[in-house]
Formats: structure tokens, sequence, C-alpha cells
């Protein structure tokens, strides 16, 4: 029985023991699942070279959006000052105009009175004016009264500016007034392009009546288009006039094209942004307005710690890097990363900035690490 007793404690012991042993293993499998040991030799061929972190200026990117627009004095509305009948027009939005170029033809009896009332008066001034140098002479002899004079003079001055206002009309409506006779008389007048670029907007058709306040075509210089960048308050200090930015669309994220800053907005809106006005530097036809692009940035430089970027390894979709522990224990942390300039990278809130990381040889010991974990 004391036998039996004896042979129950030693087993009981030796179990206790067993597992003791098992659960030590299994923390030291969980404290070393993310640390390489290394012999000398090993490290020498790996090329292991550890460096402390450096202190650079490292140019941060401030990426942003918005879409291309055309300022104010480049979009041009075409209407007709005195109205009238859509009598001709071969226009068709998206086609390319010339300055000068005929676009509309118009029609209305409005502009044969117009053409008349000027003729009428023309005509009439040379007699008005002939009497009014009469009546100054007979004046002058005492031969006429001062009344008489008088009239005469208003009347010959009051046809004058008649006349002189029926010729800016003229002009308003695309006849001039110099070229004008009795066998010049037409119903119909000209509009013509006071710019080249494109049409955008047709608001009218032939045999409509277009009212003078009315726009019948629209033209866009696109020459002097503008790019509208939304950008956050936090943002806007980094930003400055003259100030070069990279900009692209969404279809063509590969072709770049270089703008400059040119006015930043002095407002903000309900989402606390402004509008930032960036000018091209080569026009390309195939920027049309109200296309989005993205913009990239270049901020003012930022006194960061930075790795080499080979120091930085990448792995199921993250960033780590290899810190020296010992001569020939290194382990691996998961790292944050900024930009990227000049072959290093930037690492965003290092816990312990004064350690020691490995430079080169980081995808050996990768590898290594993940021969370990498979064993």
């Amino acid at each position: 029985m004391k036998n039996t007793f004896i042979i129950i404690v030693i087993l009981s012991l030796l179990t206790a023991c067993g597992s003791k042993t098992t659960e030590e293993q299994t923390v030291a499998a969980t404290v070393n699942e993310n640390t390489v040991k290394l012999t000398a030799v090993q490290s020498k061929n790996a090329g292991i070279v550890t460096a402390p972190l450096e202190q650079k200026q490292i140019a941060s990117v401030l990426k942003v959006n918005g879409k291309i627009e055309v300022p104010p004095q480049n979009v041009i509305s075409i209407s007709v000052p005195m109205g009238g009948y859509l009598k001709n027009t071969d226009l068709l939005v998206g086609m390319n105009v010339r300055k000068g170029q005929l676009l509309a033809v118009m029609e209305d009896q409005q502009y044969i009175q117009l053409q008349q009332d000027y003729l009428t008066a023309k005509s009439r001034i040379s007699f008005l004016e002939n009497e009014y140098l009469r009546q100054k002479d007979l004046n002058q002899s005492k031969a006429s009264s001062d009344k008489v004079y008088q009239q005469s003079e208003a009347e010959f001055r009051g046809q004058r500016v008649l006349l002189s206002a029926l010729a800016e009309k003229l002009k308003l409506v695309g006849i001039n007034p110099e070229r004008l006779s009795e066998n010049t008389i037409s119903r119909t007048v000209n509009i013509y392009s006071p710019i080249s670029g494109y049409v955008s907007k047709i608001n009218s058709n032939i045999g409509k009546y277009v009212s003078p306040t009315e726009v019948m075509f629209e033209l866009i210089n696109p020459t002097d288009i503008h790019l509208a960048l939304k950008v956050f308050e936090k943002d806007v200090d980094k930003l400055f006039i003259g100030q070069k930015i990279m900009t692209f669309t969404n279809n063509r994220p590969d072709k770049k094209y270089i703008s400059e800053i040119i006015m930043i907005g002095k407002d903000l809106t309900a989402d606390r942004a402004t509008e930032v006005q960036c000018h091209f530097k080569n026009y390309d036809k195939a920027l049309i307005p109200g296309t989005y692009m993205n913009a990239e940035v270049e901020v003012k430089n930022n006194n960061a710690y930075v790795l080499p970027e080979d120091a930085i390894v990448r792995y199921e979709g993250k960033q780590y890097a290899f810190i020296r522990k010992t001569d020939s224990e290194f382990e691996m942390k998961e790292v944050k990363i900024g930009n990227t300039e000049n072959g290093f990278t930037e690492l965003l809130l290092p816990e312990k900035p004064n350690q020691d990381f490995v430079i080169k040889g980081t995808y050996t010991l990768l590898m290594s690490l993940k021969n370990k974990s498979e064993e």
C-alpha cells in the first residue's frame, strides 16, 4: 500500500513538471515568433548592416482634387441687341470657330426701319445745317430775331445728336453706317464671332424669334482654362502663389500636366474648404471644362526620422523593419511609413528613435523568419 502511494506521488510530480515545461515552451514560442537569431557566419554571409535612425528633410505630398473651369472673361454669350428672327446658322455644339467667322444671319423689319431712320436723318441734317448758317448771318446783321436763330441752331444740333445715336445703333447690330446708302438697305444683319474658340451651347434654332435678352450661342476661349482645386482649411497654409503642382485625370493617371497656383481663395465653405485656382503651363485640347482632375502638391519639407528604402520590407500588405536586439538577434516590427524621397523613407511615430535598425539584408532576415515559422 505504501509503495502504491509513493508511485502516485511520483507520477503527479512528473505530470506537473511536464505541464510547466509545455507552458514555458508556449510562452517562448510566442515571445520569439518575430525574432531571428543568426550565427556570426550567417550574419556575415547575409550582409547584415545596422544603423540608427537618421533625421532628414523629407518633402510631403498633398493630394487634392478639383475640376477644370473657364474664367468668366473667356465665356462669351452671343445675343442680338435688337432681337430678330434667326434666318441661318451652321453651328453645332463643340464646333471650333475663329475670330470674325460668320455665326448667324438675323432678319427683322426693325433693321430696315433703323436704316431708313438713319438715312432720313442724314439727308435732313444738310438742310438744317444750311438753315442754321443762314440764320446766323442774318442775326449778325440784325435781319432776323434771336429767337429764330436760336431755334434753327437747336434743330441743327438736335439732328446731329440724332444722327450720331442712329449711327451707334447701326454699329450695335453690325451695320457700318459709313457704307450705308439707299441702295444697300438690307433686312438682315450678320453676327460674327468675337473670339477664337469653340461652341459650348446653342439655345436657338432657325426661324425662332430671339429677344434682346436671350442668349443664342455660348462660345468658350479655351486658351486660358483654369483648374479649380478644393483644399481644406488645415492645408491652405502649405500653399503659395506660383507653386508648381502635378495634375492628372482619372482616365489617364499616367499623363501628368504641370500647373501653377495663381490664386488662393479667401473664403471657406461650410465644409471648411477653399478654392485654389491653377493655370496649366501647356494647354491640351483634351482638357475640356468640367473634367475632374487630381493634383499632387509638394509642400514644405518636414524634419523626419528616415530609413533607407531597402530597410523596409513588405509582407502580407504591411511594412516591417528589423531592430537589432543583440549582435546575433533581430526582431521584426511593423512600421508606419510616410513619404519617400531620394532613397529614404519617412517613419511615422517611431517608438525608440535611438534603436539600431537593419538597413541591409532585411529580405534575408524575412526569409529566415518565414522558414522558421514553417518548421
